[in-house]
């Protein structure tokens, strides 16, 4: 009888092996936001009260998928949908895809101009890898989500905006302006995350203008172009009087320079479905698709086929989008009265009136104070002070490449219910009225 013995594996020092790595995966930093997930979970594991206001997700028991959709995903299991779908999507989606975007943004694209993959985070990264050279230069605001990382990736050269509250955290043309010329890619993120801002418009309008004007130059000069990358995710989460417009839409003659990303994400609060897609001009499109092929970045199929048939029922897409904007803002206003009553009474607290997506930018104006005689020097420190005596858990706007601690941090309310909300506030005012006399 033969007796199998296991082999413990000796992999040598760590720093043997990660030493003999490519500099690109050494220089790569990991996702801030998702240590402080695992952070997260970890004390919820562990038993710990926490009011979880991190991830920019959905918790599926406060916010499901519609049910039509989730009956449509088992039937096309039933009905053998598991095999590969077409590289760039299947075919009934993209259409699909292109009728949505006319509903709701009033802008026409052609089947060509549509490609499908496993979420945004696809789509962004080839986005990025087929514009992009090595050293080519790449505009983007801070804080801005994941700009950085794909900077890196793709070896280019990131010409970053610092923006501020009072254009809230959104860049301007008049801070984008002296980078035309050099840049190859700009980009842009309305709603944004994660400040919860939407930019004007007018201002989306003269942005995309100075993109046509410059690369009518560039036209003229017989030099490579300059796109302007949309990632609007968020963009069927708008409230009260802010609107979010298409590029294309406010200048008909920017669409060949225009890359929108989009998917059911955040639409449809199907974030572990991953279903999102790229409008572009078919030639970019075709290219896009040749990139996503190898990387095998294809949403699966039964997701595909399901989601094509639900986004074609205008009313369905109509009802379930308008209760969930509706559940989302209820929790954003919660958090903006509760954090302005605590401004009123004098508390070292500010933050912006919620506009879009699912997130509240705060500010805790207590750098350079003290409690129990500890400094607080740093965001880092704030959030962890947060944390352990109030059970609040939020992110830093450093997780975004804003480097300065000025105390800002996103709020996401994807998985909270108002009732923990509201029972959280009086342990943050608390805690900041002992910061203030500290």
């Amino acid at each position: 009888m033969t007796r199998n013995t296991e082999t413990t594996l000796d992999f040598g020092p760590r720093e043997t092996v990660d030493g003999s790595l490519s500099e690109t995966v050494r220089g790569l930093a990991g996702s801030e936001i998702l240590k402080i997930a695992a952070e997260i979970r970890e004390l919820l594991a562990a038993g710990h009260s926490v009011c979880n206001l991190t991830v920019g997700d959905f918790d599926p028991k406060l916010f499901p998928i519609p049910e039509l959709l989730h009956e449509g995903i088992r039937r096309a299991y039933a009905a053998g949908e598991t095999n590969y779908p077409p590289a760039d999507g299947m075919p009934s989606l993209r259409r699909a895809v292109a009728d949505y975007t006319a509903r709701q943004w009033n802008v026409r694209y052609p089947l060509e101009s549509v490609l499908v993959a496993s979420g945004a985070r696809p789509v962004l990264y080839a986005a990025y890898r087929s514009v992009l050279n090595p050293g080519d230069a790449v505009v983007y605001s801070i804080p801005s989500w994941n700009n950085s990382y794909y900077a890196w990736i793709s070896a280019a050269r990131a010409l970053e905006l610092t923006t501020r509250v009072e254009n809230g955290f959104l860049p301007t043309l008049d801070m984008i302006r002296p980078h035309l010329t050099d840049a190859r890619l700009l980009c842009i993120n309305t709603p944004l995350n994660p400040a919860g801002t939407v930019m004007e418009p007018e201002q989306l309008r003269a942005i995309t203008r100075a993109v046509v004007e410059e690369n009518e130059r560039r036209t003229r000069a017989g030099r490579r172009h300059l796109f302007l990358l949309l990632d609007q995710v968020y963009a069927a989460l708008v409230f009260g009087a802010a609107r979010h417009v298409h590029p294309v839409q406010l200048v008909p003659e920017s669409a060949p320079w225009v890359i929108s990303l989009d998917g059911v994400s955040k639409a449809f609060a199907a974030t572990g479905l991953r279903v999102g897609w790229v409008l572009a001009a078919p030639a970019l499109v075709a290219r896009m698709k040749d990139l996503i092929g190898h990387m095998g970045a294809w949403a699966p199929r039964p997701e595909q086929v399901a989601f094509a048939e639900f986004l074609e029922d205008e009313a369905a897409c109509r009802t379930f989008q308008s209760e969930l904007k509706a559940k989302v803002q209820e929790r954003l206003d919660t958090l903006h009265r509760g954090f302005q009553r605590m401004k009123a009474e004098g508390l070292p607290v500010d933050c912006v009136h919620p506009q879009g997506a699912i997130y509240l930018s705060l500010r805790l104006d207590v750098l350079g104070r003290s409690i129990e005689g500890s400094p607080l020097r740093t965001n880092e420190e704030l959030r962890k002070l947060l944390l352990e005596k109030a059970g609040l858990a939020l992110v830093p706007f450093q997780a975004f490449g804003l480097r300065e601690d000025s105390g800002w941090f996103r709020i996401s309310v994807g998985a909270v219910s108002v009732e923990e909300i509201e029972k959280m506030l009086p342990r943050v005012a608390q805690l900041l009225s002992r910061v203030a006399r500290g």
